[in-house]
């Protein structure tokens, strides 16, 4: 058979086969067809979480990574600033010394102005791919927008900016006071909803950090003199001849202690804590805290707050101090970006002495 022949006996063979496939067939072999394109961008991360950040007239397309970059679309960036920051000087760009620099940044007049640091970190594409589809984007990490925006300003400071390209810098200052209110790292976060997770995730982290898996031995751990400065704070009588305490002593625990070791958990030891009949829980909430974390910090906790005590002429004089020194630390809080950071090593940042 001649070679025409035999390539067009094939090509009618796989009409033929391709007739005789389902519908759900074809759909399931362009699927694998497609999977094996996108494996081919293996090393190109997936944007875990997208969304559009409005600032003044400017819509900028933003997503957070796998690795927690924030990124904003160079195109959409390249957009707000406008078409006179690169266009026919981003073809000329081989012809000099500019590097591999985004469009926004090739104009000449900009070249004096640009530091050696942010020339190394724009130039270096940073792609990502949308999960909604589409190509994959080239992305510019958020954090160096206001960068960017400066060298426009100081290019037009200096009265280095054509006719032409003034108005790219007036749009840079607009960028420069709408992020100017709100860091642009909240933005994003806010925006793609990457806020949310983080607030549970540190919540996650929080609970693991102080509460144990199993039940820890009892060790007795609120002192006495704990006790006696409830009563003489309260202006009650100290029994000597009984060690029961009345009942709301462990409503005002909790207050007092419980709710200000750290976000969660005082919700987390009434759960993993089991009660009795009565009402009254089976174990004491301490013996549900970690040896490394949770422990230390409730002891921690309490002898800052005998010291209170002692220092304090009565039962209000004495939460207004814990209140401003020891504040009670709800889940809510964790929902407010950079409010509360925690090293789990054993080192806590939160400015409130937990």
């Amino acid at each position: 058979m001649a070679e025409g022949s035999e390539i067009t006996g094939r090509a009618k063979g796989g009409m033929a086969r391709a007739e005789s496939l389902t519908k759900n067939q074809r759909k399931e072999i362009a699927r694998k067809a497609a999977s094996a394109r996108w494996d081919k961008a293996n090393d190109i991360p997936m944007a875990e979480y997208t969304g559009e950040l409005r600032i003044g007239d400017a819509v900028l397309s933003c997503a957070v990574l796998p690795d927690g970059r924030r990124v904003l679309s160079q195109g959409g960036v390249t957009t707000a600033f406008g078409p006179v920051t690169g266009g026919w000087q981003k073809r000329k760009q081989a012809d000099e010394d500019t590097g591999d620099l985004p469009a926004f940044l090739v104009a000449a007049s900009l070249k004096d102005h640009i530091s050696a640091d942010l020339r190394t970190l724009v130039s270096v594409p940073m792609k990502y791919r949308d999960p909604r589809g589409g190509p994959i984007r080239i992305g510019l990490e958020a954090s160096l927008l206001p960068k960017v925006c400066e060298v426009w300003l100081k290019a037009r400071d200096a009265g280095d900016l054509t006719k032409i390209q003034r108005p790219v810098a007036t749009r840079a200052e607009i960028l420069m006071r709408g992020l100017a209110h709100t860091g642009i790292i909240a933005l994003v976060d806010e925006v793609t909803g990457y806020q949310t997770f983080r607030a549970q995730d540190a919540l996650t982290k929080i609970l693991e950090a102080f509460i144990a898996k199993e039940l820890q031995p009892y060790v007795s751990t609120f002192p006495p003199a704990y006790y006696e400065e409830i009563f003489r704070l309260r202006g009650m009588e100290y029994p000597k001849d009984t060690v029961q305490r009345p009942r709301y002593f462990g409503v005002l625990t909790n207050e007092i202690v419980y709710k200000r070791l750290a976000p969660g958990v005082l919700d987390e030891l009434k759960r993993v804590t089991p009660k009795l009949q009565s009402g009254r829980h089976k174990n004491k909430l301490f013996q549900r805290l970690t040896q490394n974390k949770g422990y230390p910090k409730l002891r921690e906790h309490l002898g800052a707050v005998l010291t209170m005590m002692q220092l304090s002429s009565g039962w209000h004089d004495f939460m207004a101090k814990l209140d401003r020194l020891r504040p009670k630390l709800d889940v809510r809080s964790l929902g407010k970006a950079q409010q509360l950071s925690f090293d789990y090593d054993g080192n806590s940042d939160t400015g409130q002495g937990i």
